[in-house]
């Protein structure tokens, strides 16, 4: 059985993870603005598709993978955070772009739509970092089956992201065109989610917890 701390703790993550600017949300964000909520909806399809892939694959074994060699696990971890450092200095240095700043991209088709998704979500360290090291870190030995607790813990952040992304979706367009009216709070926005990358990019670097084993 789940413990509720664990389901408390794994939501809260999801929330700050989702929140964070990286590739999905400025996919997501890119395609809604340009080409319509209807698009955003469906490369949204594609981002739970790789979702669903990061949850049976950490479960159903590639954990072990890093549990026999931990410098694997080192290795992508550190490249995750270099990675949201490599976001946060995008947000904070000068001539910087908010997620929410509207360009010129062309219409794709629904499959591409759908396929960008996917192929965005499963390239997303943000979401290797999630599944590989955070979310084992609230499953609990004690509390039963691990491999239960693992889909359980897992479909809390799908549910999680989903349900805060499909909000990004539908409120993108209104969002940007709130904020191009008002060029300080674009700025306000992007130094705020480029604090919250940095500090998630040192967190995860200095973290020194193996991943569970499944």
């Amino acid at each position: 059985m789940v413990e509720l701390s664990g389901v408390l703790g794994v939501a809260m993550v999801a929330l700050g993870m989702v929140l964070t600017p990286g590739p999905n949300m400025i996919y997501l964000l890119s395609r809604s603005i340009t080409q319509g909520r209807r698009a955003g909806v469906v490369s949204l399809s594609g981002v739970a598709v790789g979702f669903l892939v990061y949850l049976l694959a950490t479960n159903l074994g590639l954990s072990v993978v890093f549990l026999a060699v931990p410098e694997l696990y080192v290795a992508v971890k550190l490249a995750g955070a270099a990675y949201l450092a490599y976001l946060a200095w995008n947000a904070l240095r000068p001539g910087g772009v908010s997620v929410f700043a509207p360009e010129e991209l062309p219409h794709d088709s629904p499959r591409r739509l759908f396929t960008m998704g996917l192929m965005t979500n499963l390239l997303n360290p943000k979401i290797a970092i999630m599944y590989l090291s955070l979310i084992p870190q609230f499953i609990s030995l004690e509390a039963g089956n691990v491999l239960l607790q693992g889909f359980l813990l897992g479909s809390v952040q799908i549910v999680v992201a989903l349900t805060v992304n499909l909000g990004i979706v539908l409120a993108a367009g209104a969002i940007a065109v709130f904020l191009a009216r008002r060029p300080s709070w674009l700025r306000v926005q992007r130094y705020l989610m480029g604090a919250a990358l940095g500090l998630l990019a040192v967190s995860v670097a200095t973290d020194t917890s193996a991943p569970a084993r499944a």
